[in-house]
């Protein structure tokens, strides 16, 4: 018993001292950001910007690997139980970070096994109907719907994403009929769109834009609380006739909760300094990101903010994920 103890003092103590030594020669090897989407998706196209960037600050490369399976709780998952080294990063939605405990048992809990780094962005999702139906604003949507039982199918980037939950509340607010068809990701989302399999959807903007500017796609609504700056011609779901409609995409950095502290705060000011660089904002905001940035703190605020705002929603939509 007495060695077992000493074994064991003996680990605590190299334990206790080996976060200092990983801070201070960190990084000295290539970092990943695990994408909670697919390659070709907005959240994809975000990684790969700030990889590239913080390559160059850091002095090591960045890999990003797309791992979009159950919604994005499996990258999110994945990095929940790595070794809080630093080398590891996962860019995260608020599917799996706020709605998911919600909706279904996850083998990660966020709030334990998590440490934020950074918002990245926040963002409406963008409502858009396929350009044959015969709609042009949310009240023909829904009046649509109603005349058409059982013929509309919306797509969403995943079970329990923001475009999930967002048209399951627009169909609890307005009684819209349509069934939903649920995708690994944007790309394959708006391409069933595109195609007529499905006949709406809501994402961000930076998937649909090449779409709706080649007129097979349809934008009819933000759901912004106010008309969003980057886009600013479109309607809200609240002025469409449904006040009280607001809901953001989000999006962030996070690595394993026990990650050390100097290593967080590292990546939160190089990560802050990318996405103020000026051709970057420009590249992101012609895309429909509205970069934010920000400290670990404010993430953190915003993922327990978010969780206790959908709660009820998602209770009285009765929405569950087996």
């Amino acid at each position: 018993m007495n060695r077992f103890l000493t074994r064991l003092l003996a680990a605590v103590a190299a334990a206790l001292t080996l976060t200092p030594a990983i801070a201070q020669t960190w990084p000295d090897r290539p970092l990943r950001i695990v994408v909670a989407a697919p390659a070709g998706s907005s959240l994809d196209a975000l990684a790969r910007v700030i990889g590239d960037r913080l390559k160059d600050r850091i002095g090591q490369p960045v890999i990003v690997e797309n791992k979009p399976a159950a919604g994005g709780t499996v990258a999110t998952g994945e990095v929940a139980k790595a070794p809080p080294d630093g080398y590891a990063m996962v860019l995260s939605f608020n599917g799996p970070l706020a709605f998911g405990p919600l909706l279904q048992k996850l083998p990660y809990d966020v709030q334990k096994d998590l440490a934020p780094v950074i918002i990245t962005s926040s963002q409406p999702n963008v409502l858009a109907v396929n350009a044959q139906l015969p709609v042009k604003t949310v009240q023909e949507l829904v009046a649509y719907g109603k005349a058409n039982p059982g013929k509309l199918n919306y797509a969403s980037v995943g079970n329990g994403s923001s475009s999930h939950l967002n048209m399951e509340l627009l169909k609890s607010v307005s009684g819209l009929d349509a069934v939903h068809v649920p995708f690994n990701g944007s790309p394959p989302a708006v391409t069933a769109t595109v195609q007529g399999e499905t006949q709406m959807m809501f994402a961000v903007m930076q998937p649909l834009q090449a779409h709706i500017q080649a007129g097979k796609l349809r934008a009819i609504a933000v759901t912004t609380g106010k008309r969003f700056a980057l886009l600013p011609d479109l309607p809200t779901i609240a002025e469409s006739g449904y006040p009280g409609f607001e809901a953001l995409a989000w999006n962030g950095l996070l690595v394993p909760a026990a990650t050390p502290r100097p290593i967080v705060l590292r990546l939160n000011a190089e990560i802050n300094a990318i996405m103020k660089q000026p051709d970057v904002l420009k590249k992101m905001n012609e895309s429909g990101f509205d970069l934010v940035g920000g400290t670990p703190e404010d993430f953190g605020r915003l993922i327990a903010g978010e969780t206790e705002k959908w709660a009820p929603v998602i209770r009285k939509v009765g929405l569950k994920i087996e």
